[in-house]
């Protein structure tokens, strides 16, 4: 049976409130869109495809919760949808054992990407013709690079997957995974229909009550020059949301790479404001009311060790070179949460131990750049 509610306001603040008492920072947590969320969240994106694998996600997950962080962030492609089925396991643990109640909790997923079932098929293009095309989930002319699609209809067929997967009747927020990659294949003009039908759906779903938001999840999109292929315009997006919506839309978060060696996000104007100026993709969406969600943030682990000293100075007196520079990503003007990849426990006692520092200061965090 799945689990009914949502993250709620009342649950995020019981959930800030009882976390504080065991000796969590307050300002560890943000309101964003009436929720109080942890500025750091749980990654589920790599790991092998093993019962074991599964076993230390969700080991992982529980003790994430436990130490102070309720984002958890997903998607249906992540590890063969054998990482959202984790967390699935995991509000299930979590609530029999009276740890943490679903509207505490705020879960994220993503769809766009087409999916394999558990683990890679021996004949990958049988089984996509069988699961997909011949059902007539997907046209094959919705196929860009023959992985991507974000028709309705797919949509539609994932989202119901990830609920399932999920154990859930709501997921707080839904995510078109990476649409840029659509955009040189297709052109902006089919570009701009398809993510208008896309958002179609999405105003649809949320009216149901089988989505609270959605969002994009980018990698290049919104971080790249105004003339790159990939290129997203985010008031373009925001406005075609609008015009789906007829009003207010719930067009709400985006998620984007941000860490120290990929920075694009604050320092690049790329995003048409007033007149001719430009902001950056942080400063723009922090200007339109959005949540941005910062992937990638210990850059897959390549940021854990061999910081300059100059860092670990203008931040304060950290343990480690990962919580370093996760409290850089957490403390950027712009930024709701710091995601970070953490399949197995040891992780998140690292990670997770930052919940009980204060995010860095705004001189802290200028400090820094006047240093760099």
């Amino acid at each position: 049976m799945a689990v009914t509610g949502r993250a709620t306001p009342q649950g995020t603040r019981r959930y800030r409130d009882r976390m504080v008492e065991q000796g969590v920072a307050a300002r560890h947590f943000r309101e964003v869109h009436g929720l109080t969320l942890s500025s750091i969240g749980m990654g589920t994106y790599l790991g092998k495809t093993d019962r074991e694998s599964d076993e230390r996600y969700i080991e992982a997950a529980v003790q994430a919760v436990r130490s102070g962080c309720n984002v958890l962030d997903t998607a249906i492609n992540y590890r063969h949808q054998r990482s959202e089925r984790c967390l699935g396991e995991t509000l299930r643990l979590l609530e029999e054992q009276n740890l943490a109640r679903r509207d505490e909790i705020f879960v994220a997923t993503k769809g766009g990407y087409i999916p394999f079932d558990g683990s890679m098929p021996a004949e990958a293009q049988a089984y996509f013709r069988e699961t997909f095309l011949e059902p007539g989930l997907i046209s094959a002319e919705d196929v860009v690079g023959g992985m991507h699609c974000m028709s309705a209809k797919f949509l539609d067929h994932q989202l119901g997957c990830s609920l399932q997967n999920l154990g859930l009747e709501t997921v707080d927020l839904y995510y078109i995974h990476n649409p840029e990659g659509q955009l040189e294949a297709i052109g902006r003009p089919a570009f701009r229909q398809r993510i208008r039908q896309a958002f179609q759906f999405l105003e649809g779903v949320v009216a149901e009550g089988r989505v609270a938001a959605y969002g994009t999840a980018t990698w290049n999109g919104y971080r790249v020059a105004s003339d790159a292929p990939e290129f997203l315009n985010l008031k373009e997006m925001r406005d075609i949301a609008a015009q789906v919506a007829e009003g207010e839309s719930a067009f709400r978060f985006l998620q984007m790479p941000h860490n120290l060696n990929m920075t694009e996000a604050l320092t690049l104007g790329n995003q048409p404001h007033v007149g001719e100026r430009k902001l950056s993709a942080l400063l723009a969406a922090r200007d339109a009311g959005m949540a941005v969600m910062a992937s990638a943030s210990l850059l897959q682990g390549r940021l854990t060790s061999g910081l300059p000293p100059e860092l670990g100075e203008a931040l304060g007196s950290l343990e480690s070179d990962a919580q370093r520079a996760l409290q850089f990503v957490r403390s950027t003007p712009g930024v709701t949460v710091a995601l970070v990849g953490m399949s197995h426990k040891e992780h998140v006692q690292e990670n997770l131990a930052l919940a009980r520092v204060p995010p860095a200061s705004p001189e802290q965090f200028r400090r820094l750049f006047q240093r760099a």
